[in-house]
């Protein structure tokens, strides 16, 4: 998390204790596991909105960062994000597109609009300083406005599956660049890979995880495609989440997608992490023409060097070992 979100989450949440929150944040992890759509904003006042910022708004920011981290060369002006809560997608696309000029934030939850809105008057970037907290209810009558790029963060899971049907299809018509993010489960990973093959129905390419635009190699299958983001854990996050350690794995499933085919993806994604033996680095790689392989690396080959930095996430072969 960036020092500058790391400090106005403390400052916002000075008088907060582990203890007094614990119970809140208890609730919501139920809420967030359950498979059932919930009928009511899970974050529906200030003490779940408070739990909400001391224990998912870092794992939140975290995935983002990744995911934008890998959205290629894009300079987006303009960003929508839709049920963006406190802000972790604005924080994130903030430090990730210098381009940026506008930041549009929407949710259900008026508490969560206001404690974003207060975290971000703090920052130094005037795009987060200036952004806009709209309140809006997702539904049938639901218009995305245009934007350069639109995110929908944990969201999807939330919506039952024609309001998350129609939801895609609106971002699909107002986007220049979607990215949707959901939890690293089987059934996170399920609702990206349904928002992926309808974006690309409507014309987007798939710039991350994927080298390709084609059906995913693992669907139907008993693996899932999912990475991971780590995370410091503040004193408050441990004590909420009565934790012991430092430190957690942010798991998450993500597509990023552009109009058109104007940026060329990776040739290849790690999906797991590598295994490194005595002059022997072995990947588990998504190729744009192989589908899903073991790449084993030795020390006698130039990329062994690129292969024992490699992490899992990340393009393969790097950027800079290529031609």
């Amino acid at each position: 998390m960036s020092e500058e979100l790391r400090t106005a989450l403390a400052v916002a949440l000075a008088d907060v204790r582990g203890r007094d929150v614990a119970p809140a944040v208890r609730r919501l992890i139920a809420g967030y596991r359950s498979t059932k759509t919930p009928q009511a904003p899970i974050l529906d006042d200030a003490d779940a909105v408070t739990a909400y910022a001391a224990y998912r708004m870092p794992g939140t920011y975290a995935a983002l960062r990744e995911a934008f981290a890998h959205a290629g060369h894009l300079e987006p002006r303009t960003m929508l994000d839709l049920g963006g809560g406190t802000g972790a997608a604005a924080w994130a696309a903030a430090g990730a597109f210098p381009s940026l000029e506008t930041l549009t934030v929407t949710d259900r939850s008026d508490a969560a609009l206001g404690l974003g809105r207060r975290l971000a008057r703090t920052s130094t970037a005037s795009v987060l300083r200036s952004a806009q907290w709209r309140s809006q209810t997702l539904g049938p009558a639901t218009v995305v406005e245009p934007a350069d790029l639109v995110t929908a963060a944990y969201l999807l899971g939330e919506l039952d599956l024609p309001s998350r049907d129609r939801l895609v299809r609106q971002i699909s018509r107002a986007a220049n660049a979607a990215v949707v993010v959901e939890p690293g489960t089987p059934a996170g990973y399920g609702r990206v890979l349904v928002a992926r093959d309808a974006l690309i129905d409507a014309g987007f390419s798939v710039l991350a995880p994927c080298p390709h635009s084609m059906g995913c190699p693992l669907a139907g299958g008993p693996d899932w495609c999912h990475f991971a983001a780590r995370l410091d854990r503040s004193v408050l996050h441990r004590q909420a989440k009565g934790a012991e350690l430092g430190y957690e794995d942010e798991k998450f499933a993500y597509v990023v997608a552009v109009r058109g085919s104007a940026v060329e993806p990776a040739l290849g994604r790690v999906l797991r992490h590598p295994v490194t033996r005595k002059g022997l680095v072995t990947l588990t790689v998504c190729t744009r023409d192989h589908g899903v392989v073991r790449t084993p690396v030795a020390k006698s080959r130039p990329l062994y060097r690129a292969a024992r930095n490699a992490r899992w996430g990340n393009a393969w072969p790097p950027a800079e070992a290529l031609p």
